[in-house]
């Protein structure tokens, strides 16, 4: 019976510290573009969406909270409507962004470095990002407009299906 014990309490303290170890990893199994009508902005917290509705035929993303490893992939991120209908416009590249603590005093917007954006609307990055707070509650993850003056940082795709791990 000792032996049963002892086991047992090996692997309740393997299993204890397993946990206290474990990484959190926050996953978005799809991407949509967001919905607005031409010129009215849609912000996500202290973030203003671009000026046209957009779409995206697949993408996912998955942040790690506590390393910061960061990836990414959209395909199919066109604008609906305008003169750049079926096509991401002039936008060259995009950058993904972890908002944590969205309305709160201690909201932050942590971004990855840029990604091209090619003709078709698909852009992929494996990252980081820097500086996680040690609280990031209701983490979301948006894809925002890089390397276009007047429009940087506006957020046109979104994070889809979150599941923490």
């Amino acid at each position: 019976m000792k032996k049963v014990c002892v086991i047992l309490c090996l692997l309740l303290g393997a299993s204890l510290s397993f946990a206290q170890n474990a990484s959190h990893i926050v996953r978005w199994q799809g991407m949509a573009g967001v919905i607005t009508s031409p010129g009215v902005d849609n912000p996500v917290g202290r973030i203003h969406a671009g000026t046209f509705p957009w779409s995206v035929r697949k993408g996912f993303a998955s942040v790690n909270l506590d390393t910061g490893t960061a990836l990414f992939e959209v395909e199919g991120l066109n604008i609906n409507g305008a003169a750049f209908s079926g096509t991401p416009g002039p936008i060259p590249a995009v950058t993904g962004t972890l908002v944590c603590n969205v309305g709160t005093n201690s909201e932050v917007a942590l971004n990855t470095a840029s990604a091209t954006l090619n003709a078709q609307g698909d852009a992929q990055l494996a990252g980081h990002i820097s500086n996680i707070p040690s609280t990031c509650n209701n983490p979301l993850f948006l894809l925002r407009i890089a390397r276009l003056t007047g429009a940087n940082g506006l957020w046109i795709a979104t994070g889809t299906e979150r599941s923490l791990q």
